[in-house]
C-alpha cells in the first residue's frame, strides 16, 4: 500500500468540484455506485442528515452536495425540504435521481439555508466538475468553515484498488462518530453491507479516536461510494475535465488490504482534523498500551486527549505531567497506580517519566521541549494487559477561545 495524491480524484469514476465565497461555500461529487454511511449519535439530528440516511436505505447513492456556512440544523420540516432541494439541484441536468443524492451541510446551528446563495453557486459547480486532482482540493476547500487547510488522503493497494478520501473538521469535534464531515471513496466493487461493516471499522479505528473540544456536533457524517471501476493495471489513467471513465474491468480487492487501506486514509484524515483543531499549535498522540482489553486502552486515550488540564499544559509547555496520570485514574479503565508506566516523545526526542509506578525522571526542561514540538506523543503503559488503542487531539490555546466567542460575529 501506498499513499498517492488526487484525493478522491484518484479514484476511478469521481468527478468533484467546489466554491467558496466568503464563508459561503458548495461543494458538488458524482460518483455511482453501492454506499453506506454513518453518523452523529447527538440526539439533535440536522436535517441533511435524517434525509441522507433514508437516501442511504437504498444503498447507492450517484452524488453529495455538501455546502459550508450554515449548518441547517435544527430548523424542522422546512430545513428537511431545503436539504430535499439541495438534492434537486444536484440531481439536475444529468437526470440523476434526488433519491441517490447525498446531502450535508456544516456551519452555524438553528438559520435556515438560504438557497438562493446555493442556487447561484451550483451551476458554477457543476460546469467545473472533474476527476483531475484539483476537483478534490476544490471539493475539500469547498466545505472548509473554521478549518485552516484542506483535507485530503489516497491510497493504492498492491492489486491498484484505490481509496481516497476528504474530510473538514475543526471545531466540535468529540468521539462519538462521525466527528466531522468525511467523504470517502473507492474503486472496489462491494456491496452496501460490506462497505458498512469495513466503513464502521475504519472510523472506530480513527474518527472516533479524536476529540478537539469535547463536543459532538449536529451534522457530523461519513459516507464513503465504491465505483466498482477498480482494474488490476496499476496506475491511474489520465483524467478528462467532465470526469468521464470507461472501459474499467471490475477486480477482485483483497479484503484484508481494503480494510487497512480505508482504516490508513481515515487515519491520516483524522490526524489532519486534530492538527487543524481550532486554535491549536500543536498535535497530542496518546498511546496506550498494557490495557486490560482494548475497549479500556480506548477510554484511558480519550480521557488523555480529551482533558483540558493535560491540553493546556501542552499549550503553555508546563511540565505538569501528572495530569495525564489523573486522567487515566479517572477514565474507567482498570489500572493500578504500581504498574503504570509513563513517556513522553516528539519526532527527535523521548523521556521516561514513570516505570511501573515509580518517578524514574525529573528533567522538567527535557520535558518542555518536548512539549513545544508540534506534535507531542504520550505514551502510557498500564501494565495490567495486551490491550491498545491510539488517540490524537490537540492543546488548548487562547485563539480557541477567541475563535469560538466571535464565531458568529
Amino acid at each position: 500500500m501506498k499513499f498517492i495524491d488526487g484525493g478522491i480524484c484518484a479514484v476511478k469514476g469521481v468527478s468533484a468540484w467546489g466554491v467558496k465565497q466568503d464563508k459561503y461555500g458548495l461543494a458538488l461529487i458524482r460518483a455511482e455506485g453501492s454506499a453506506a454511511g454513518v453518523f452523529t449519535r447527538n440526539r439533535v439530528i440536522a436535517a441533511p442528515l435524517i434525509l441522507t440516511r433514508e437516501h442511504l436505505e437504498g444503498g447507492r447513492l450517484s452524488a453529495v452536495i455538501a455546502n459550508s456556512g450554515n449548518a441547517n440544523a435544527f430548523t424542522g420540516q422546512e430545513g428537511i425540504e431545503d436539504a430535499r432541494d439541495m438534492a434537486k439541484l444536484a440531481a439536475k441536468g444529468p437526470g440523476l435521481d434526488e433519491r441517490t443524492v447525498a446531502v450535508a451541510s456544516t456551519g452555524v446551528i438553528g438559520h435556515r439555508l438560504d438557497l438562493d446563495i446555493i442556487r447561484s453557486q451550483v451551476g458554477e459547480v457543476t460546469a467545473g466538475l472533474t476527476d483531475l486532482a484539483d476537483g478534490s482540493t476544490a471539493a475539500a476547500r469547498a466545505i472548509m468553515t473554521t478549518d485552516t487547510f484542506a483535507k485530503e488522503a489516497a491510497v493504492e493497494l498492491p492489486d491498484g484498488t484505490r481509496i481516497g478520501g476528504i474530510a473538514k473538521g475543526s471545531g466540535m469535534i468529540a468521539p462519538n462518530m462521525g466527528t466531522m464531515l468525511a467523504f470517502l471513496y473507492t474503486d472496489a466493487a462491494m456491496d452496501a453491507g460490506e462497505l458498512g461493516k469495513y466503513l464502521k471499522r475504519a472510523v472506530d479505528k480513527s474518527f472516533n479516536m479524536v476529540v478537539v473540544d469535547g463536543d459532538t456536533s449536529t451534522n457530523d457524517m461519513a459516507l464513503i461510494t465504491a465505483t466498482g471501476q477498480m482494474d488490476h493495471a496499476v496506475g491511474h489513467t489520465t483524467g478528462n475535465k467532465m470526469g468521464g471513465t470507461t472501459g474499467h474491468t471490475i477486480g477482485h480487492t483483497n479484503p484484508e488490504e481494503f480494510g487497512h487501506g480505508l482504516e490508513a486514509v481515515c487515519t491520516k484524515l483524522a490526524r489532519m482534523i486534530a492538527r487543524d483543531g481550532e486554535g491549536a499549535t500543536r498535535l497530542i498522540e496518546a498511546r496506550v498500551t498494557g490495557a486490560g482489553s482494548e475497549s479500556d486502552a480506548v477510554l484511558a486515550a480519550k480521557a488523555v486527549i480529551r482533558s483540558p488540564l493535560v491540553k493546556s499544559a501542552i499549550f503553555g509547555r508546563d511540565p505538569n505531567w501528572g495530569r495525564v496520570v489523573a486522567a487515566v485514574g479517572y477514565s474507567g479503565a482498570e489500572m493500578e497506580q504500581d504498574c503504570i508506566s509513563l513517556a513522553f516523545a516528539s519526532d527527535h526526542s523521548s523521556v521516561m517519566l514513570v516505570e511501573k509506578g515509580r518517578i524514574v525522571s525529573t528533567l522538567e526542561d527535557k520535558l518542555k521541549e518536548i512539549m513545544g514540538s508540534e506534535e507531542v506523543i504520550i505514551r502510557v503503559d498500564l501494565g495490567v494487559g495486551s490491550g491498545c488503542a491510539t488517540a490524537w487531539g490537540c492543546d488548548l490555546s487562547y485563539d480557541y477561545v477567541r475563535i469560538n466567542a466571535e464565531y458568529t460575529t
